[in-house]
């Protein structure tokens, strides 16, 4: 059996992250990866490259994000145009032309404000994650691509999840409905509105959110109101799938040149700290 097992930003920033690492090898057997923010942002690519070709008879660019835990990830891409009798189940993979990591993740968040986002502090965290953008923007004129020719946005997190449940107005999660599905901002303002409404008790008890998630989504609708204000393209399409899914097509790919290996089970653990 083929097992990898990584690590991300709660172990990369924890003063105690290799003695944490250690204890679970100790305990399990298990080795643990911390990656880098590259090879983080490099696998959710992988995995969401099916949903980016370019349909346009030029190479485009794109913004993948993913809102975390204890991070957000952002890459800039380039995505290869769609030629004429590719492999459709097989697309050039875009390339990663930079990304980057800020510190602000949804569960970070919300114990930084202590489970309770007013107004006020919902704004705030919408100027500090744009302030955390500005030395990626001012490298990359992202906002100036985006003013000379389409960019895409592609959103790999919880957050867009439920910003896509709630525009579609489901009362149960489908992910053959969301993943994939391309909402306009006017939609995602009205939904992050809705979600704004409810209050704690209205997301502890709706169905797509539940008490277990509900502290953490309007932190990530600030962190993705920031990314909508900072880079306005005005259209994001909604992926349900990131690192692991990235991990495992990796690992597959790396095996089909080994026929040997093709018959053993490949397991992937994200370790998420």
């Amino acid at each position: 059996r083929a097992i990898r097992a990584v690590a991300t930003e709660a172990c990369r920033r924890a003063s105690n992250g290799g003695d944490f690492l250690r204890e679970v090898r100790a305990r399990t057997g298990l080795p643990i990866d911390i990656i880098t923010t590259r090879e983080e942002a490099e696998l959710a690519v992988e995995s969401c490259a099916p949903l980016l070709t370019a349909a346009s008879a030029a190479d485009g660019r794109a913004i993948l994000f993913d809102i975390g835990g204890g991070s957000t990830e952002i890459a800039w891409l380039r995505v290869p145009r769609a030629s004429a009798g590719a492999d459709r189940r097989a697309p050039a993979r875009p390339e990663v032309i930079g990304s980057v990591s800020i510190p602000f993740g949804v569960v970070t968040l919300d114990e930084a404000y202590g489970g309770m986002l007013d107004p006020a502090g919902y704004s705030r965290i919408v100027d500090q994650v744009m302030g955390a953008l500005g030395d990626f923007e001012r490298t990359h004129c992202i906002r100036r691509e985006i003013a000379r020719g389409p960019v895409r946005m592609i959103g790999t997190s919880g957050t867009l999840t439920t910003l896509a449940t709630i525009s579609l107005g489901l009362q149960h999660y489908q992910r053959e409905r969301v993943d994939g599905l391309v909402l306009d901002a006017g939609t995602t303002r009205a939904a992050t509105r809705t979600l704004r409404g409810l209050g704690m008790a209205g997301l502890r008890e709706h169905r797509c959110i539940g008490p277990s998630r509900a502290n953490y989504v309007l932190p990530g609708c600030a962190i993705f109101e920031a990314l909508q204000v900072m880079w306005p393209v005005g259209r994001v399409t909604v992926a349900d799938r990131g690192l692991r899914d990235g991990m495992l097509l990796r690992m597959i790919r790396d095996h089909a040149s080994r026929p040997a290996a093709m018959g053993r089970p490949h397991t992937v653990v994200h370790c998420r700290g």
